[in-house]
């Protein structure tokens, strides 16, 4: 058997073993393990797989992801996400469908600090679901709402999927959140755009709330400040040049005990919590990768990548075509498996294809993170649907996948606006 049926045949089983509802990253690990000992021998395998694991996690940038996570899940348990969403309130929960638009807008505020896009569906969700309930909101639009203003997190830096990327890639995640950042922010214009636009025209859906003095908003901007300024020094200074990337998550998670410790709400009961809650999510995510680079080195000894890419530069059509067509296996992988895991699997087979093709691998970055986090609002996993269903009893999964439909649209004019115009997303990038 040759060394690219043997890859063909492992991709495919763990794609078997997936379904059976195994983790990605102990499929990866077993398939990619076994696909080498195939390939080469035992002994190879073996060394193969310590070296670049060890390799993997002994490098200084993995360092950034526990410390992003920390910084993350100290702002949400010191209740700094409640008074974002309090102050967003303040300023235009009295418009059509405010409530709904103060939803995406404090989750874009929360994206900045919490790098995903399940924490900002819960921690958001749970403020804003009750709120939109007592004002009569449609409970399509208030799931949906809240489904969808989860997506950002995976998009607006310090996103975990795009620091997953640029290791296992081997790109400059200064670059690549440098990238991200008016794209995401850009997106979350436009959907803030929907909601008010649907309320406009259908009042029924989003009832204004009350209408809050000019006192109160200034008053309120004080909940903005915290999340505010521990933004602007980690992002600020990694784009200054002021730190590198794992400095700056250092900072940021000294930023956030720091202000929690001054606002009094980082007891050490929360402070506890916050680092048990960072080693399991931390776990999850080194073991995902430890599991990429291990299926990663499977396909390159195969040399199924390179053959793949190869034969796709041959074909009779035009280089775009391609890249839509690839475009459609990231929308379909996550639909059908969870976003950072369908991107850690693709990496090795898809990306050198793209870079064959001559495109640039940042600003594909990007657009595979956009179009993949719309899964989690798709059926069948859409792991922001379900978050926000189990938010509130009364509210059902079908429910908040009919209501992040209309938000489609949105998503659909960014990924036209970033394939016609790469600009839109390189001219940030040094």
């Amino acid at each position: 058997m040759t060394p690219t049926l043997v890859a063909v045949l492992g991709i495919a089983i763990m794609l078997g073993i997936l379904f059976l509802q195994m983790p990605v990253s102990f499929a990866m690990l077993g398939v990619g393990f076994l696909g080498a000992v195939l390939v080469s021998d035992v002994d190879s395998a073996l060394h193969l797989m310590a070296s670049d694991v060890y390799g993997q996690f002994s490098s200084y940038t993995m360092a950034v992801v526990p410390l992003f996570i920390l910084m993350g899940q100290i702002v949400f348990r010191t209740g700094m996400s409640a008074r974002l969403f309090g102050a967003a309130y303040t300023w235009i929960g009295h418009l059509p469908g405010g409530v709904a638009a103060t939803t995406v807008a404090a989750s874009i505020g929360f994206s900045a600090v919490s790098g995903s896009n399940s924490a900002s569906t819960a921690t958001i969700g749970a403020v804003a679901l009750p709120e939109m309930k007592k004002y009569g909101y449609s409970q399509r639009l208030a799931g949906g709402a809240v489904a969808v203003g989860g997506t950002l997190g995976i998009l607006i830096p310090p996103s975990t999927a795009l620091i997953i990327i640029a290791v296992q890639s081997q790109q400059s995640i200064t670059k690549l959140f440098q990238a991200a950042l008016a794209p995401g922010l850009l997106v979350g214009v436009l959907l803030l755009a929907t909601v008010f636009v649907m309320c406009w025209f259908q009042p029924r859906l989003g009832p204004p709330g009350p209408k809050a003095t000019w006192r109160q908003r200034f008053t309120s901007l004080g909940g903005v400040l915290q999340v505010g300024v521990l933004f602007l020094v980690v992002i600020g200074g990694i784009f200054a040049g002021l730190f590198t990337p794992t400095e700056a998550a250092a900072v940021g998670a000294l930023g956030a005990v720091v202000i929690g410790v001054a606002g009094r709400n980082l007891t050490w009961a929360v402070f506890w919590t916050s680092v048990i809650e960072t080693l399991r999510i931390s776990a999850m995510v080194i073991l995902l990768v430890a599991g990429a680079v291990v299926f990663g080195r499977f396909l390159t000894l195969s040399r199924l990548p390179f053959e793949l890419a190869a034969w796709v530069a041959d074909l009779p059509v035009a280089p775009i075509v391609i890249v839509l067509a690839v475009l459609a296996i990231y929308l379909v992988g996550g639909a059908i498996m969870d976003a950072l895991g369908f991107l850690v699997i693709s990496i090795p087979l898809l990306f050198p294809l793209i870079t064959g093709l001559g495109y640039d691998i940042v600003w594909f970055t990007v657009i595979v993170v956009l179009i993949t986090t719309i899964g989690a609002i798709t059926p069948p996993v859409g792991v922001n649907a379900f978050i926000a269903a189990g938010l509130d009893r009364s509210l059902d999964v079908v429910t908040v996948f009919r209501g992040s439909i209309p938000f489609l649209i949105p998503f659909a004019a960014a990924m036209a606006i970033f394939i016609a115009w790469p600009g839109t997303i390189l001219f940030a990038v040094d």
